[in-house]
């Protein structure tokens, strides 16, 4: 008898292509009367087109999907169906909840990519601020109980692993950064953290810098990370310990510091914006290529 093998076909994409989007909110979860949605920035064209997951930042505490609205709907403009997600703040629930929504939102998209004209091959992952801590945590540990602990019935073998992560200003050492903001009175950031995490020992543990520094054993998808010189919300060489540390454990990462450009630079219109869009962009098609090409 022949087993029959699935075949895993991955999608085009062309950095310089230009598309129509349309957008629209649908439910990813229901949680009795809570709803929780998903913006779908979707190309109008023949697709399928790759699938790209985005969290939101605002200290784990703020914003929602509609945050980055400008980056999602540019790279959907480029070929690239963009879902944007909704989660547990810390205002509403501490960590790990966000957590299991994030794990929970991977998978759905996985499973539902072909009702957004995507395909649910090379699923990659964008988060920014607080977001790419999330991203890149949901990335390290996609099989995690307590981050998996929500079923997704329809299919319970996916799991909620990423093909690549791209990270903006992020907060991979939440503890250095809770330390940072104390040391310059920042209560709000300090606050922030505190409501989130519950404690140090929390910030500790979901802590991707010191994940890395402890061996734990983690996925390393290939991550590009995006760093403004002049970011004084993270804690000094946050970005340049991590890319050490990612590299030390095995992963590839690129780093991207653009000069006179603080936290949330690519949220601004200028020059710094406009290349580091550029530069998402080309890491996707290299590794949608990477793939293709079997590495």
């Amino acid at each position: 008898m022949v087993t029959q093998q699935r075949t895993s076909i991955v999608p085009r994409y062309d950095p310089a292509g230009q598309y129509d989007v349309q957008s629209r909110d649908v439910e990813y979860r229901r949680d009795g009367a809570e709803s929780w949605l998903a913006r779908i920035y979707e190309p109008q064209g023949a697709g399928p087109f790759p699938a790209l997951l985005e969290n939101h930042g605002g200290a784990w505490n703020n914003n929602d999907r509609t945050q980055n609205a400008p980056i999602d709907e540019a790279l959907a403009a480029s070929g690239l169906v963009v879902a944007a997600i909704d989660f547990h703040l810390g205002t509403q629930a501490p960590h790990p909840a966000a957590q299991q929504d994030i794990n929970y939102a991977t998978r759905w998209l996985k499973v539902r990519a072909a009702d957004f004209n995507a395909s649910p091959e090379v699923v990659g992952g964008l988060g920014l601020s607080s977001g790419g801590h999330q991203i890149m945590l949901s990335a390290m540990r996609p099989r995690d109980p307590s981050y998996a602990a929500l079923p997704l019935e329809e299919a319970p073998d996916v799991d909620a692993s990423l093909a690549y992560v791209m990270m903006g200003w992020a907060v991979l050492d939440p503890h250095a950064r809770y330390l940072y903001a104390r040391e310059r009175g920042r209560q709000n950031l300090v606050a922030s953290s505190e409501r989130y995490f519950v404690d140090e020992a929390g910030m500790r543990e979901a802590n991707p810098q010191l994940i890395l520094e402890r061996g734990e054993p983690v996925e390393l998808p290939p991550a590009l990370l995006l760093h403004g010189a002049d970011d004084d919300i993270l804690a000094p060489k946050t970005a340049e310990r991590f890319v050490e540390a990612y590299g030390r454990a095995g992963g590839v990462i690129e780093l991207a510091e653009y000069p006179r450009a603080g936290h949330g630079f690519a949220r601004e219109s200028g020059p710094n914006a406009a290349r580091a869009l550029e530069l998402m962009k080309s890491f996707v098609a290299r590794q949608l290529a990477a793939v293709a090409a079997g590495w």
